[in-house]
């Protein structure tokens, strides 16, 4: 059982100073890491420098840990600071970037290129804040650092790779993690958030991101001439009816209590206009928080492709296909209760009650949740503001959508959030670890 959070009356006025003065490198740090970004399983220099930050304050540094399911190594990094008998924390951010161009024109922007899962050219852009998420790691890890006299136990900090293919947890757990660096008595983690204003923190118990599941579906046809379609089977109008018909199937088939998404993502299909191609694949993203609910759209996803194959007359040999991810899979995140509302104290203690509020459950996904152990180890995940509060008030009045996390137009007050983040994680692993 957690034990209540002991006051917290100084800490503020003793984290302010130190978090000024190094908030001019950690912004040249952060804009760093927004130039440079790297693809999820290409976390390479990225990782580099994490480490070599990290080694510079203190910390023992391992690199290369994690295990993919193809038996590839990952670019993880497990940073480690023992300071005498106490409880073991591990705090997290992820490293790597997404394949979106970026249009912010923002003049420390990425102008990275490279190319995406299946092989198409693209832009890479840190557009979901995982640059701000290693800089406030790395402020914290310096705070820590300098304030050892105000805590005691060990830190055990993670450069996380491939969050956005949300194999990346996974892929530190296969190579050992607790068994080489000690199983935690805590997790914590934060993720910037364009719906709530820089300055403030979101902190809730419970049901926080929903669970992710990969689903691909190669719908298979009989290719022939585009000028003789009867001579064939079009898998291009198949994936587009099954298209159609799966936007039913949450709609239609799901108790409308029971939240769930699904997406479909990605089509690829065809080479030429005058070409009735053999198949065309379909990528979809699936979200509940249900296991069940989970299970019974998979069915359905299924069903529904099958289906639309026999009402063309698809041959049984070239029925559709459908593969549910081993890998791109994670659980929904669910923050312990006891640890949240512990964690909210401190943070109003830290930041002040006005800045400090309750987050509501979203259907995005994160695989954080995998280091808890299926909720074993207390875990929480905390929203980090990162608009202007001026424009999040605008937008609110006007209805107008701001770029939130995936858009290429993100764009978090990286001063701002920096140093609540900064504050606001410091502040939470000391009181843990006091």
């Amino acid at each position: 059982m957690l034990l209540a959070a002991p006051a917290f009356a100084q800490q503020p006025a003793d984290l302010k100073p130190s978090v000024e003065a190094q908030l001019p490198s950690l912004i040249e740090a952060y804009k760093d890491f927004h130039r440079n970004p790297e693809l999820s399983h290409n976390e390479e220099k990225t990782s580099a420098k994490l480490a070599d930050d990290l080694r510079k304050l203190g910390y023992t540094v391992t690199e290369h840990v994690g295990v993919y399911m193809d038996g590839s190594k990952a670019w993880g990094i497990v940073a480690v600071m023992e300071n005498g008998a106490g409880p073991r924390l591990l705090i997290r951010s992820d490293m790597d970037a997404l394949p979106v161009e970026e249009k912010t024109g923002l003049d420390y922007a990425s102008h990275v290129k490279s190319v995406n899962a299946e092989g198409q050219p693209a832009g890479v852009m840190h557009a979901c804040g995982h640059d701000i998420h290693m800089t406030v790691l790395l402020g914290t890890a310096k705070e820590l650092a300098d304030h050892k006299k105000n805590w005691h136990g060990t830190v055990v900090l993670i450069g996380q790779p491939s969050e956005e293919t949300i194999d990346g947890a996974r892929a530190m757990l296969a190579d050992h993690l607790y068994d080489r660096f000690g199983k935690p008595d805590f997790v914590l983690s934060e993720h910037d958030d364009s719906a709530i204003a820089a300055g403030d923190v979101g902190i809730k118990g419970g049901p926080l991101l929903a669970s992710s599941t990969s689903i691909d579906v190669v719908m298979r046809g009989i290719g022939t001439h585009g000028s003789r379609p009867e001579g064939g089977k079009d898998p291009i109008v198949l994936a587009a009816e099954f298209i159609l018909l799966a936007q039913t199937i949450v709609s239609r088939q799901v108790d409308p209590q029971q939240p769930a998404v699904l997406t479909v993502g990605t089509i690829r299909g065809g080479l030429k206009r005058n070409i009735i191609s053999e198949e065309v694949t379909m990528g979809l993203t699936l979200r509940t928080y249900s296991d069940a609910v989970r299970e019974q759209i998979i069915d359905a996803v299924k069903k529904t492709a099958e289906g639309v194959a026999i009402a063309y007359g698809i041959p049984s040999d070239r029925m559709p296909t459908v593969t549910v991810s081993k890998s791109e899979i994670t659980p929904a995140t669910i923050n312990d209760p006891a640890f949240a509302d512990r964690l909210r104290k401190v943070a109003v203690a830290t930041l002040g009650a006005g800045h400090v509020t309750v987050c509501e459950p979203v259907m995005g996904s994160e695989d954080v949740g995998l280091f808890s152990l299926d909720g074993k180890i207390p875990a929480v995940m905390f929203r980090l503001g990162a608009t202007a509060p001026a424009t999040l008030e605008e937008s609110h009045k006007t209805g107008k959508q701001l770029p939130g996390p995936h858009s290429p137009l993100f764009a978090p007050v990286y001063e701002p959030t920096i140093r609540t983040g900064v504050t606001a994680l410091t502040a939470m692993a000391i009181d843990v670890l006091r």
